[in-house]
């Protein structure tokens, strides 16, 4: 038949049954309808030819973009297109509801569809009825489409296999919903459960790896990429014998296998299993098929996510350490999470390095950079400062050696390909038999000691330049104490800066969880992070490290007394009515003065008296100018509170190498110095001065209330 010539004999037969023929040739662009065709468009009861625009005028536009889908469904499948269509007026009203019945082909060559089929009236069903139930209505449509993009979204937010399987059963599709779902893989030859809704644990078992050649379904679909309706047992059995079995005591009514199609690859398949019979019309097919699209597109997200995750989590385990045998005498725990995004690989690391003579190492740096060099320069580095401390290296030796290492490595000297890099860094070199600690820093954030009593203070320690930017420079070493029940804090700034925080309301933050918490040194740890984004394990990845910015490295290192501080022992650090500081002045870092005395009223941040605080602060930064101005020595401060809140004592001991004791002097209304010993003689509640060996100390004690405590050394 070609467009414009008679319609067959048999056009006057369907013609006494009220149902219409047409013929649409999208190539020529025309249209060609019978008489009662005709009329049910609206049109004069005779044969015509119409184009496609007057066609397109006579129904509701919702259906004539329908119409297109269908088409290339029932081609792509082979199976008859059957739609309703909403005939409108000219006023835009609907007059009635027709359905239409086509077989369409497609000419490859001509790159167009022919159609010829048949126009009914129908009625709109009940709704609640079994025809209701699955009639391709106007609200039907809107149903649809809100669906359809429902899921899409659901899907697309998914982040797991898990999840999208999870998404995938909670769907409830319009008119229909199935009530067993299985997703079927591909391994070689044999079919694989991915994951199963609406079965019992171990139904899945008969069709797990099965033979992609077996006469089961979803076999077929895999082997040739296109769709299977069974819409009632005994079409299964019919086209199913062998298997159909496994299937009947299931006691579904029918059943829809879709392909799981990626790019033109069939990855899968997809089981829709219903309770009661459906019919799988086109409109019904067209759901299935949507779904199964992006069902297909979130399982590929989602596996190369997680084999994304996989990677990155072996990659980030190989170049972090453990933090090795119990050591005694000493706590350690620590903490990775790495950056939200991508591979999630940063160049945040840490580091437990065992010396000898029982002595050992903590590290921990930050290498510019979030993404895979990044990572892979940090294992570099960490290797590096490896090795270096192996050799027998002091901490500032350690770190001027990382320092030439890490500027060679990233080429920093600006030639082809040239990536520059830094890295922050902080090297301690720990004797856990006195406490004492020994660091060198490179740009990084000084530690935090959390002390005994809950107090928390950041120690001044000297620095450098972070390691790369000069290959000869040089990192000063900085004595500290841990005393019995204090913890150390090392961290990056990612602790600090995730969520909105600049380094300072970051630090208050991370601040009020050391003061406020009580429990051993791994709930500490978890403390931390969960400050930051929420529940955490050692190593975070997965939704949670998704919503941060940054890496988030933290070690903590807890020096045990009488109570201890692992998991089970007594809470840590254990409150006790002691706290102590101590801090070196050098005589080329005036500056360090105004860091003393920030640290002392950190020290003294809960004392009752502030005119105390003021005194005791003024009295420091006299002693440790007299110091730097009258001798060539370099100064030792040590602060120490002692006694119950309330009752408590403050002693300030600046101690050098300098042989001329002080002595009292009355300097005159002009003099310049020698107020020294005259403020402490008027502010302090007892002082003195006394010998040590090569060099001198002089101390001052202040009392809470006046007054020494009973129960005070």
């Amino acid at each position: 038949m070609r467009t414009g010539e008679p319609l067959p004999a048999v056009g006057e037969v369907l013609a006494s049954l009220a149902t219409g023929l047409w013929h649409w040739d999208t190539a020529t662009g025309l249209v060609t309808v019978d008489a009662e065709a005709a009329r049910l468009l609206g049109l004069p009861q005779e044969e015509t030819v119409l184009t496609e625009a007057q066609t397109r005028a006579r129904l509701h536009p919702v259906d004539w973009n329908e119409i297109t889908g269908v088409i290339q469904l029932a081609v792509a499948e082979g199976t008859l297109a059957e739609v309703r269509i909403r005939i409108m007026d000219y006023r835009g009203r609907v007059v009635r509801v027709v359905r239409s019945r086509s077989r369409p082909s497609f000419d490859p060559v001509k790159k167009a569809y022919e159609l010829i089929g048949t126009l009914q009236e129908v009625t709109e069903p009940t709704p609640g009825t079994p025809a209701g139930r699955t009639a391709v209505t106007g609200d039907w449509r809107r149903s649809r489409e809100a669906f359809l993009l429902d899921a899409g979204r659901a899907l697309a937010e998914a982040r797991s296999t898990e999840e999208v399987l999870r998404v995938a059963a909670a769907l409830s599709m319009p008119g229909f919903s199935p009530d067993g779902l299985a997703v079927f893989g591909v391994e070689g030859e044999r079919l694989t459960i991915i994951g199963h809704h609406g079965h019992p644990s171990g139904d899945e078992d008969p069709f797990s790896h099965m033979s992609i050649h077996t006469d089961y379904p979803a076999a077929e679909v895999v082997r040739t990429g296109r769709a299977v309706y069974l819409s009632s047992p005994e079409r299964y059995m019919e086209r199913y014998p062998l298997t159909w079995p496994l299937a009947a005591h299931f006691g579904r009514h029918s059943w829809a296998f879709l392909p799981l199609t990626v790019a033109g690859r069939t990855m899968g398949a997809w089981m829709a299993a219903f309770a009661y019979p459906v019919a799988f019309t086109p409109d019904e097919r067209s759901v299935l098929t949507t779904v199964a699209r992006m069902l297909a597109q979130a399982l590929t997200r989602a596996g190369l996510a997680e084999t994304q995750r996989e990677l990155t989590d072996g990659l980030q385990r190989s170049m972090l350490p453990t933090l090795g045998p119990e050591i005694p005498g000493m706590t350690l725990a620590a903490r990775y999470i790495p950056t939200g995004g991508g591979l999630q690989v940063g160049g945040d690391w840490y580091d437990m390095i065992p010396l000898p003579r029982g002595r050992f190492a903590l590290v921990i740096g930050d290498v510019q950079g979030h993404d895979v060099r990044a990572a892979g320069l940090m294992g570099q580095l960490r290797i590096a400062v490896r090795a270096y401390a192996a050799e027998g290296h002091r901490p500032d030796a350690v770190l001027s050696r990382a320092s030439g290492f890490f500027h060679g490595l990233t080429d920093t000297d600006g030639g082809a390909g040239a990536d520059p890099r830094f890295a922050t860094c902080l090297y301690i070199e720990v004797d856990p038999v006195t406490g004492v600690l020994e660091a060198a820093r490179a740009g990084h954030l000084d530690p935090t000691i959390r002390m005994s009593d809950g107090t928390v203070l950041v120690r001044a320690t000297a620095g450098g330049l972070p390691l790369g930017i000069d290959p000869d420079a040089d990192y000063p070493t900085t004595r500290l104490a841990l005393e019995p029940g204090e913890a150390l804090m090392l961290c990056t700034d990612g602790l600090l800066e995730t969520g909105g925080h600049d380094l300072d309301t970051g630090w208050r933050r991370v601040r009020k969880i050391l003061e406020a918490h009580e429990g051993d040194l791994e709930e500490l740890a978890d403390a931390l992070v969960q400050a930051v984004h929420g529940p955490s394990s050692h190593h975070t990845t997965g939704p949670l490290a998704d919503r941060r910015e940054d890496d988030i490295a933290v070690l903590l290192l807890c020096r045990q007394d009488e109570g201890g501080c692992g998991p089970g022992a007594a809470p840590v650090p254990v409150r006790r009515p002691v706290r102590r500081s101590m801090l070196t002045v050098a005589q080329a870092e005036p500056e360090r003065i105004a860091v003393a005395r920030q640290q002392l009223r950190d020290l003294l941040h809960d004392w009752t008296c502030e005119d105390q605080i003021d005194s005791a602060v003024l009295l420091v930064s006299e002693t440790l100018t007299n110091v730097l101005v009258h001798t060539d020595a370099d100064a030792l401060l040590v602060a120490e509170v002692t006694g119950a809140p309330g009752e408590r004592r403050l002693r300030i001991e600046v101690t050098d190498a300098g042989d001329d004791l002080p002595h009292m002097r009355r300097p005159g209304e002009l003099a310049s110095s020698g107020r020294g010993l005259v403020l402490i003689e008027l502010l302090a509640d007892t002082w003195g001065v006394a010998p040590r060996g090569e060099g001198k100390s002089i101390w001052f004690e202040l009392y809470e209330f006046g007054e020494p405590s009973a129960g005070a050394p």
